[in-house]
């Protein structure tokens, strides 16, 4: 799609449309926000073939036509189909110094890049309209049938093992499988979903903690696919009926991946979801999280302990595991034995002894816990307190002079500590080793380029006002001075996202609201007194606790997210 500014120029240097009709134009776009591209062919004031070649002349790009045009084989599938899919551009022609790119946005420039250094060219961009792309496209799917069927066919019934073999070893499936693996990690995707029902195969990536759809594929080549990552895995080929879980690496863009594989059965085949990790990704610092200055105080104080528990807790994929390496990072000396029971290890660190979870030979949490502890260690990462067994062990590491840091699953800090007592830890011993819990969630960040600013209107107030307190949010940003003594949140700015040619959507990358409830004296006394989640919030809040919600109002005033997606992690 064509960016608002293009077609702005082009509005005015042509004769398209009289200035009336276009200015009209603009004005209901920004109004129902959408595109003026859309609202343009959608209102039918002008073609579409006529406004992307006039778009051509004034990008003083070519334009052309791939209507008749038949495109080799070899040359199409240079672009892999879930990148032409996603950025919405086909190679058409190559030679040895060129290859020729027709695309709908021009302004991806950064895709063009990877494109050309994957095929070892320049290249060259041409315009085309959506219609005649989509067109274009369509021979991928023409190709795939076709050597799926050839591939298929001619089989005399042989051994499903050997038949599964020679369908992984075959060149459209590895070409499939490869092209997946390099566009999710091109895209920054953390999971990758290949999802069968019964007459195709939908793949989805996990971006930015949201799922979207990348492409489909025929039914024809599940078997394929399933095998070739089966084999990747050193899984069994033949096993259809129960899960199975592996891991693979892989090396791309000068880094090296591990690859956690999870295959489990459903009505229409194997699902298969696949968890990138990159081995060469450094830990952020913990100023890079995003931490306020007043929760950094907080956390750097608790850390310097020398025994205790620091619990990092949030759902699943809220960044727990990064805040712990980040906690590492700052812990990490010769002078002392950092080890760590992990499942799985997300990043290599120097100087930390690292162990891996085996849950298929015994080695679980608490096993390898246990054996942390005959190591000599002066601080212990323990990935995930899941049972009684693990927290008990873990607790009277603590209780004998170690620094303990995991993570558990609740939704704020307040409910960490009676999720404990539930577990079967008495709460005497919750109260003299538990040193902090940060709890987090990650938000998508605006993209700078595209974002808009804008004001809350009182719909907007009455609509907020139903999900939370927004006067005692309002009152704690005054506090904080956020906000001025007599400012109301419709009196300052926000940001929502637009979307551009460099970001997802209109955000890119994410960040992490966090609150830190540190245990003092009135928190240990209501832990003695075996106190619900609320009393301890109400505590903690009443102590200056920076809850994640009033964090995310921060980040929102800030432009670094939108309320919308602070609403979104923190309201689920």
């Amino acid at each position: 799609m064509l960016s608002d500014l293009t077609i702005k120029k082009l509005l005015r240097e042509t004769k398209l449309m009289k200035a009336a009709e276009s200015k009209a134009a603009e004005t209901k776009a920004e109004e129902k926000k959408l595109p003026i591209e859309k609202v343009l062919l959608e209102d039918k004031l002008i073609s579409e073939d006529q406004l992307y070649r006039e778009a051509a002349l004034i990008l003083k790009m070519p334009f052309t036509d791939l209507s008749a045009q038949i495109i080799r084989k070899d040359i199409l599938y240079i672009v892999p189909e879930p990148i032409a899919t996603t950025h919405h551009v086909v190679a058409f022609e190559k030679d040895e110094k060129t290859i020729k790119l027709a695309t709908t946005e021009p302004d991806d420039i950064q895709i063009f890049e990877f494109i050309g250094r994957r095929a070892g060219t320049k290249t060259e961009i041409f315009l085309t309209t959506p219609r005649l792309l989509a067109e274009a496209m369509k021979q991928y799917r023409v190709s795939l049938k076709a050597e799926f069927a050839a591939i298929t066919q001619g089989e005399d019934k042989p051994d499903e093992q050997e038949k599964l073999k020679k369908l992984a070893e075959d060149l459209p499936v590895v070409r499939i499988v490869d092209s997946l693996l390099e566009h999710a990690i091109f895209e920054r995707a953390s999971d990758i979903h290949v999802e069968p029902s019964e007459k195709e195969i939908a793949v989805r990536y996990r971006v930015d903690g949201i799922l979207r759809n990348v492409m489909t594929l025929p039914a024809i080549a599940q078997p394929g696919i399933v095998a070739r990552i089966k084999i990747l895995s050193n899984l069994k080929l033949d096993e259809h009926r129960l899960p199975q879980d592996g891991r693979f690496k892989i090396a791309a863009q000068n880094n090296k991946f591990s690859v956690r594989v999870s295959i489990l059965p459903v009505i229409d085949g194997e699902k298969i979801v696949m968890r990138l990790l990159n081995e060469g990704a450094e830990a952020y610092t913990l100023e890079q999280l995003g931490f306020e200055p007043s929760q950094l105080e907080i956390l750097k104080r608790n850390i310097k302990k020398p025994h205790g528990i620091v619990m990092v807790t949030g759902p699943t994929g809220s960044g727990k595991t990064t805040t712990l390496y980040s906690i590492l990072g700052v812990l990490n000396s010769p002078k002392i034995n950092i080890s760590t029971v992990e499942d799985p290890i997300e990043y290599r660190m120097l100087g930390v002894n690292q162990s891996q979870v085996n849950t298929r030979i015994g080695f679980t949490f608490a096993a390898g816990l246990r054996a942390l502890l005959r190591q000599d260690p002066n601080i212990i990462m323990v990935g995930e307190i899941r049972d009684m067994e693990t927290a008990d062990i873990a607790i009277h590491a603590a209780l004998t002079g170690h620094l303990v840091l995991s993570t558990l699953h609740t939704n704020d800090a307040a409910t960490s500590l009676p999720r404990l007592i539930d577990m079967g830890v008495p709460a005497f011993l919750i109260a003299f080793t538990a040193n902090l819990i940060v709890a987090q969630r990650l938000t998508r960040k605006l993209c700078p380029e595209c974002r808009e600013k804008y004001k809350l209107t009182k719909g907007d107030l009455e609509e907020l006002k139903k999900q939370m307190d927004l006067e005692l949010v309002a009152k704690k940003l005054r506090d904080l001075k956020i906000l001025k003594t007599n400012q109301g949140l419709d009196d300052v700015d926000f940001y929502r996202p637009k979307g551009c040619s460099k970001c997802n959507e209109g955000y890119k990358g994410r960040s992490g609201i966090y609150e830190a409830l540190e245990v003092t004296k009135p928190i240990v006394e209501l832990i003695h007194k075996r106190a619900d989640a609320s009393e301890l919030q109400k505590e903690a809040v009443r102590q200056g606790m920076l809850t994640v919600l009033e964090h995310g109002f921060i980040k929102a005033i800030q432009g670094t997210t939108s309320l919308e997606e602070i609403l979104r992690v923190t309201q689920e």
